[in-house]
């Protein structure tokens, strides 16, 4: 199976999971990093909201690459206004030539009200749903003008004059990518969006087993086929260059794992598995700041079940027994140490594109 092959700038690392705070960059390097992602072949290149804007790196990639899609993965929606959030599309869009595809989630009620500032006003699906309306009817205004009329329970968009109208553009058709991991919001993305971002804390077997059906839900009800959606997998990846590399990249890896399975709302994963416990001892240990001590609560067994795990030369090949028949794109986050090596890195996306 041939898959589209994404990766990430400004990722996350180790150390920022572990609580020890995170790197710095510059314009050079963001335009460098993009330059460099285009120049081995992958398809796309995202940007998440870990810590800084999502957006703002995708404008340096855009002047500095002519081929590669640009997406962020996430930006999160409701601190910003639909209008916030349809501008900066919009206008990425424009200046990327039309490569720019607009990843959205919808992060937890604590972290909205009291990491962002802002409000928390209803059940996130819901919500998230008029969301998406709202900004597609913004898109539907700013390319054929018209007076709005949108009115749903949490958004209002009735106002607009040539003047704040940015207008039409040449490429007015913009993804949006859904981030998701529980039901609802995959039935979303089947039904109202262009792809789903599957969170890595979902297992292989979760996505085959509860994310694919409910995609497939979604889509019957708007009359679409569930091959439109593309599904985007961003695997855990614990790879090396050998095995006792691999054993280091495992505990790293326990330490990622560790930070997302404390999160409440991703527990209907370790459920599904029959790991509640573990769920509920990982968000203990995060609202103590025991945030080096809960990759221990992470077994062999359970990484089995959410990552691909190997040396480089096995990496084709896992991706390949992990991810066919389930993922239509694959987002590849890699150690700076395997990225380095940039021939086999080339040579590995190119055999994945290939069918």
């Amino acid at each position: 199976m041939a898959f589209r092959i994404q990766t990430v700038i400004l990722g996350p690392e180790t150390d920022q999971y572990a609580g020890d705070g995170q790197g710095t960059t510059d314009i050079r390097g963001i335009a460098t990093a993009a330059r460099k992602c285009e120049e081995l072949g992958f398809d796309g290149l995202t940007a998440p909201e870990a810590g800084h804007d999502p957006f703002l790196p995708l404008v340096v990639a855009a002047e500095h690459t002519r081929r590669i899609e640009l997406g962020t993965n996430v930006a999160i929606a409701f601190p910003r206004s639909p209008m916030v959030t349809a501008q900066l599309a919009w206008d990425l869009q424009h200046l990327s030539g039309g490569r720019f595809q607009l990843g959205l989630g919808t992060q937890v009620k604590g972290h909205v009200e009291r990491r962002y500032a802002s409000d928390w006003t209803g059940s996130p699906g819901p919500r998230l749903r008029e969301y998406l309306l709202c900004v597609k009817a913004m898109f539907e205004v700013f390319q054929n003008g018209g007076k709005p009329d949108f009115v749903g329970e949490h958004y209002r968009f009735t106002l607009m004059n040539p003047f704040f109208n940015p207008g039409p553009i040449e490429h007015p058709d913009i993804p949006i990518h859904l981030a998701a991991v529980n039901p609802y919001m995959a039935r979303l993305a089947g039904e109202l969006g262009d792809g789903l971002r599957l969170h890595p804390i979902a297992t292989f077997r979760y996505a085959r087993e509860v994310v694919l059906p409910a995609i497939e839900e979604g889509a019957k009800k708007a009359g679409r086929h569930p091959s439109e959606i593309d599904l985007i997998g961003a695997p855990f990846l614990a790879i090396a260059h050998d095995e006792e590399g691999v054993r280091a990249a495992k505990q790293a890896l326990k330490q990622h794992i560790a930070f997302y399975a404390s999160t409440r709302t991703y527990h209907a994963v370790l459920e599904f598995h029959g790991w509640e416990g573990v769920g509920q001892e990982l968000h203990r240990l995060s609202r103590a700041g025991g945030w080096k001590e809960m990759p221990n609560q992470i077994s062999d067994e359970m990484l089995d079940e959410w990552a691909i795990i190997g040396t480089r030369d096995e990496l084709v090949t896992r991706i390949r027994e992990r991810c066919s028949g389930l993922f239509s794109t694959v987002l590849l986050d890699l150690a700076p140490e395997l990225r380095r090596d940039e021939d086999w890195l080339k040579e590995t996306i190119a055999t994945l594109q290939r069918p």
